[in-house]
């Protein structure tokens, strides 16, 4: 059978060239920097801060999903590492909403892109950390303003209390 004319320039080419090789040493190089990054970001356990405050203890095993958090600690109340009130002021304070909250809120909503407030397809998810020994009166206050900056999915962190099992000494 008679090679065709790119046949036989393409057999000239590879005999004068060689053939075409890859280079393993940089493809496993980015391999190695692949698999180190998905094992460094697999992580299934989520922390939470919980430096600032003894949470309450329950037995829930639902694990916690990536939402904003309210921290309540002795003195401040804290979204996204930023003091909104301080404690006692809400005290002293007979409004429903803490204004500072509110605010917080509100920019947190419209921050990723979502129109926060005024609109009605916004389903806001935030996890309110306090302390055990918050008063209801402040946590109520708290769940109001979040109700009102359109977070109507409220969630309260809690510590797993750790269960015995029947017949385990």
């Amino acid at each position: 059978m008679k090679m065709s004319r790119r046949a036989k320039r393409m057999e000239t080419h590879h005999k004068r060239h060689g053939m075409a090789t890859i280079n393993l040493v940089s493809l496993m190089d980015i391999f190695t920097i692949l698999v180190f990054f998905l094992l460094v970001n697999s992580s299934t356990v989520e922390k939470l801060p919980t430096n600032a405050v003894k949470l309450p203890e329950s037995i829930s095993d639902k694990k916690p999903e990536e939402m904003l958090v309210v921290i309540i600690s002795d003195s401040d109340i804290v979204v996204a590492d930023r003091k909104v009130a301080n404690v006692s002021d809400v005290y002293k304070s007979d409004a429903a909403i803490i204004p500072g909250l509110k605010q917080e809120l509100d920019y947190q909503a419209g921050k990723a892109g979502r129109r926060g407030a005024a609109d009605s397809d916004f389903v806001g998810k935030v996890m309110i950390m306090g302390d055990r020994e918050v008063p209801y009166k402040l946590l109520k206050k708290i769940m109001m303003t979040c109700s009102q900056a359109s977070y109507s999915q409220i969630f309260l962190a809690v510590q797993k209390k750790e269960t015995k099992l029947k017949g385990a000494t």
